[in-house]
């Protein structure tokens, strides 16, 4: 069969970047040194890039996860220009379409079942069907963005000036052209295209699956610090409309805070943040299989199950307690007239519900330790 041509506008933009960083950064500083001002320049650089493909072509623009101010939206498309991973339209395109047909060969365009080359950077190399979609038809509402649009229309011409404008300006202002060339320029690109690019392949083979093992995706605490909260992957893959990746507030996500602070400063609204029971479903569901799969064979295996399912049983009765208990608040919380000790015995009897269900919860967490 034959292979699909070579894009070698692509292979050119890494190859030259990544031998640059590879060989002339090394090389560079060996025989010149850089200063903490380019240093600085390159770290907030990639800052910059990574955190406008979160921010912006991931969640807002992909997964329509909030919205966002025009001054915003103008921002986050300007920065992510500056990260050079084609335009929002495309991007988002290419995106949906890994969600639809996760790890579909033929579908899904950056398929982990291709292999961890192709997921992180071979697909980018060659013309594949699946990245192929002139019309951008599962992206209607973006084509009604007009920066989206804006950006899509200009990009060539948006990622040469920003790309070489702003480390020619940063070297001019520094002293040293060719090392802010070296070090804000091509290194700072390559280590945000990595990053990224981390999210499609080491995010669907190292982690562990709380939440379903129905796709690849994995929660990675490492590679969520590499990419701006990103490595929440098993979560994202199961409730990508979610603003947030890391759900704990101890979990690395820097792309939550941003989105948070900027919803504060009322430049943000609606953030929307999966419902507490359904993510305790899932990972109600996924233990119970993972537990059961340990107890297949063995002698009374079928009593130990039984027993399993049970305890489940009433773990779930307890969360679509709390479940119905809590909309029915939220929804006397939007009735003008509702009397207000009718909202606090509300708010008490879904609080009540909630302790019972998190009770039941640790209860079932033991009894699987104690059986698998």
């Amino acid at each position: 069969m034959k292979k699909p041509g070579i894009i070698w506008l692509n292979v050119s933009v890494f190859v030259i970047t990544g031998l640059i960083t590879v060989i002339g950064v090394p090389v560079y500083a060996f025989y010149h040194g850089f200063d903490g001002w380019q240093i600085t320049a390159m770290v907030v650089g990639v800052f910059i890039c990574e955190i406008s493909i979160t921010a912006g072509y991931h969640r807002l623009w992909t997964h329509r996860a909030y919205q966002a101010h025009w001054t915003v939206r103008l921002l986050l498309a300007l920065g992510g220009t500056y990260a050079t991973q084609n335009s929002i339209l495309h991007w988002a395109s290419d995106h949906r379409r890994h969600h639809r047909y996760v790890d579909d060969k033929d579908k899904d365009p950056y398929s982990a079942q291709r292999g961890f080359w192709h997921s992180h950077i071979g697909w980018m190399l060659r013309h594949y069907p699946a990245t192929i979609d002139t019309e951008y038809s599962n992206c209607r509402d973006l084509k009604q963005d007009k920066i989206v649009m804006w950006q899509h229309k200009h990009y060539l011409p948006l990622v040469l000036a920003l790309n070489f404008g702003i480390p020619i300006a940063l070297g001019l202002w520094h002293g040293d052209l060719l090392g802010m060339l070296i070090l804000a320029g091509a290194a700072r690109l390559a280590i945000s295209h990595h990053m990224t690019f981390l999210i499609n392949s080491l995010a669907h083979v190292w982690g562990r699956q709380p939440y379903s093992d129905t796709n690849s995706s994995r929660d990675n605490g490492l590679i969520a610090l590499l990419t701006m909260g990103e490595g929440y992957h098993n979560y994202h893959h199961n409730f990508q409309r979610d603003y947030r990746n890391g759900i704990r507030w101890w979990q690395f996500d820097p792309t939550k805070w941003l989105i948070r602070s900027l919803a504060w400063m009322g430049l943000a609204t609606h953030l929307y943040r999966t419902p507490l029971e359904k993510i305790e479903r899932s990972r109600a569901q996924m233990l119970l299989t993972k537990t059961s799969r340990k107890l297949a064979g063995l002698p009374h295996a079928d009593l130990m199950i039984l027993r399993l399912q049970t305890e489940y049983d009433i773990l779930l009765k307890k969360i679509n307690a709390f479940s119905q208990a809590r909309r029915l608040w939220v929804e006397a919380r939007k009735t003008v007239v509702q009397e207000s000790y009718d909202l606090d015995a509300l708010k008490e009897k879904a609080s009540e519900l909630r302790e019972n269900f998190m009770q039941q919860k640790k209860d079932w967490q033991v009894l699987n330790a104690r059986i698998a």
